[in-house]
């Protein structure tokens, strides 16, 4: 949470941001969410976990933000274990991310508001090509 202030008739009102989670894709089984917080190798193993033990031809590595980076050098990590076995097939999107903003002091008087903002996404399909 961060402390924000907002302009208001010459008066500064100070506001909690209070991040929302983004709306999701559809969670399939082979879907993987990058995040900053969760360990680079445990969020490694998982992928190779999917696609070596798990039975999946196929995962989707999803990164938003900060976390692109990271699920691009779990792909690419992944397709250098496989010694050049698997693929890569990239996308990248803009996710509306929304946030909240509360009054510190509830007595004062702001009140509530949202804000809407845009955030990069990337979405890195990695897959075995099927055998020609």
């Amino acid at each position: 949470m961060r402390t924000v202030f907002l302009f208001q008739e010459s008066s500064s009102l100070p506001y909690t941001l209070r991040k929302r989670l983004p709306r999701k894709l559809p969670k399939r089984r082979n879907d993987v969410y990058v995040n900053m917080k969760t360990d680079f190798r445990a969020q490694l193993a998982r992928c190779q976990k999917l696609l070596e033990g798990g039975g999946h031809r196929e995962i989707c590595v999803h990164g938003l933000g900060l976390a692109i980076n990271r699920a691009i050098n779990i792909a690419l990590q992944l397709q250098a274990s496989s010694q050049g076995a698997l693929q890569l097939a990239a996308n990248t999107s803009t996710v509306e991310l929304v946030d909240d903003l509360e009054p510190e002091d509830p007595d004062e008087a702001g009140e509530p508001m949202t804000r809407t903002r845009n955030n990069s996404a990337i979405h890195i399909k990695v897959f075995y090509p099927d055998a020609q």
